[in-house]
């Protein structure tokens, strides 16, 4: 039994001084993990608010350096995770807007597509919003959506004729 005046395991831990003795050293592994520094600096912060939060589950002092670089790995991992599906999107091109009247005519547009799209069944509409606004391929769309390809297919070709014909395009 601990008497009052010595500190238990739980509060040996000091997220100050571990901190203080560590943070140049995990920032520099997080830069070489994910490339640039405000990135690397917000990951090693993040991880030691985590540690800092959960501070009194830390019951080995010298394990704590070893928790927080874990973090900061983990925090890198996700970092570059979240970078490798950003590539793999493409941004949509965006056609420049030269003048205000141009502007409020693509304004128009982009509203009667909304609002047709809006009176299209729920399948067509999320298919032809996943494949068109997102870029996502029919597989990725049939997973999303929990369906097979073929009815992905069939749901932006019957999707796609029902907004011409309430958009009065010819098909």
């Amino acid at each position: 039994m601990l008497s009052h005046g010595e500190p238990s395991a739980r509060d040996r831990v000091d997220v100050a001084v571990l901190f203080a003795d560590h943070h140049l050293g995990l920032v520099r592994l997080a830069l070489l993990m994910v490339g640039d520094l405000s990135t690397a600096e917000d990951v090693v912060q993040d991880a030691f608010a985590r540690t800092h939060a959960g501070r009194r589950r830390l019951r080995d002092p010298d394990r704590a350096l070893a928790y927080v670089r874990s973090a900061v790995l983990n925090g890198c991992r996700s970092v570059l995770r979240r970078r490798s599906v950003a590539f793999r999107r493409p941004l949509p091109y965006e056609a420049p807007i030269w003048s205000a009247e141009s502007a409020a005519m693509l304004s128009e547009d982009r509203r009667e597509v909304l609002l047709a799209l809006s009176g299209l069944p729920r399948r067509q509409r999320e298919a032809i919003v996943l494949r068109y606004y997102f870029d996502l391929s029919h597989q990725e769309i049939a997973a999303a959506m929990g369906v097979g390809d073929s009815s992905v297919r069939s749901a932006i070709t019957r999707g796609l004729a029902a907004l011409g014909r309430q958009l009065g395009e010819d098909t």
